[in-house]
């Protein structure tokens, strides 16, 4: 809190009539990224053309957030901010869990995903990969970044629930793209 005050150029005084406390800071941290997170979203979902290209483009978005972030973070969050954490977590199951099944929906509508998927189970397993993301017992930061396994996360996701029209999307869409570091 002191470095934080002598950053914003205010006294720790004054920072601690905004905030109770750290832990309330980190919370309302965590709020102001969901909220800016929520309204990224909902951009990227009215530019796409279709769900393959919002699945796409919010992957781009992840990619960046995740370069600039320790793989440590949540671990640290659920262990010295368990309210922010919850706070996390109540999006993750909420809110990006919707985002999930909407863009499954629409894919389904645009004939780009199969139409025999299991939609709550598809939504639970891309939810539930977020946290794995960053697990170091599985994939310890020396050996491998959190953007690698998390595009390696999206190309697993979007494969396997493309129909054919989608697969065929997917090659046509992104042989133009950066040939080294394909996503799909």
């Amino acid at each position: 809190m002191d470095d934080l005050a002598r950053h914003m150029g205010v006294s720790k005084k004054t920072l601690y009539q905004v905030v109770a406390d750290k832990a309330e800071l980190v919370s309302r941290a965590i709020q102001f990224y969901i909220d800016m997170d929520k309204s990224e979203l909902e951009t990227v979902h009215e530019e796409s053309e279709n769900a393959i290209e919002e699945m796409f483009m919010i992957a781009q978005r992840v990619s960046e957030h995740l370069k600039q972030m320790h793989p440590s973070v949540l671990y640290d969050l659920e262990k010295y901010y368990p309210q922010a954490f919850k706070i996390f977590q109540e999006y993750k199951v909420k809110d990006i869990h919707g985002c999930v099944a909407r863009n499954i929906l629409d894919g389904i509508e645009q004939g780009y995903y199969r139409d025999n998927i299991n939609i709550p189970i598809v939504t639970g397993l891309y939810v539930g990969r977020i946290d794995l993301i960053f697990d170091q017992q599985l994939f310890p930061a020396a050996k491998y970044s959190p953007k690698d396994v998390y595009f390696e996360a999206i190309r697993y996701h979007i494969r396997g629930i493309a129909s054919e029209k989608g697969i065929e999307y997917l090659k046509d869409k992104f042989k133009t793209l950066d040939t080294q570091n394909p996503i799909f």
